[in-house]
């Protein structure tokens, strides 16, 4: 069993994101492309994004710290501290209110 403080790797992830010309930082924390279910840690500044990709599954994003906005064609949710957004079955963007960490869970579809 593999155990590790979520709060130290988002405050290096957050310190990461601001130091990067991107404005983000990201970390498989289990899983990858030889497991179903799969867990990254996102952090991004404020006012950085992640462009429009397809969604390679079924997929959560619990926000960690800050503000987030997910948008998908017309629609968007915005989500704080503790809210958990269900990531759309379509194309959609991820766009970073303030500075933001957010766990992303994805069971992809075999």
């Amino acid at each position: 069993m593999e155990q590790f403080s979520l709060d130290a790797r988002i405050r290096a992830h957050l310190e990461r994101a601001a130091a990067s010309s991107t404005g983000r930082s990201a970390e498989t924390l289990y899983g990858g492309h030889e497991h179903v279910l799969r867990q990254t840690l996102i952090a991004l500044r404020a006012g950085t994004s992640l462009a429009e990709h397809e969604n390679p599954g079924e997929a959560t994003l619990l926000v960690l710290r800050g503000r987030v906005r997910l948008h998908s064609g017309a629609t968007s949710w915005e989500g704080g501290t503790g809210d958990l957004l269900v990531v759309p079955p379509a194309r959609h963007s991820l766009e970073a209110v303030e500075d933001a960490a957010a766990l992303l869970t994805v069971a992809r579809t075999p």
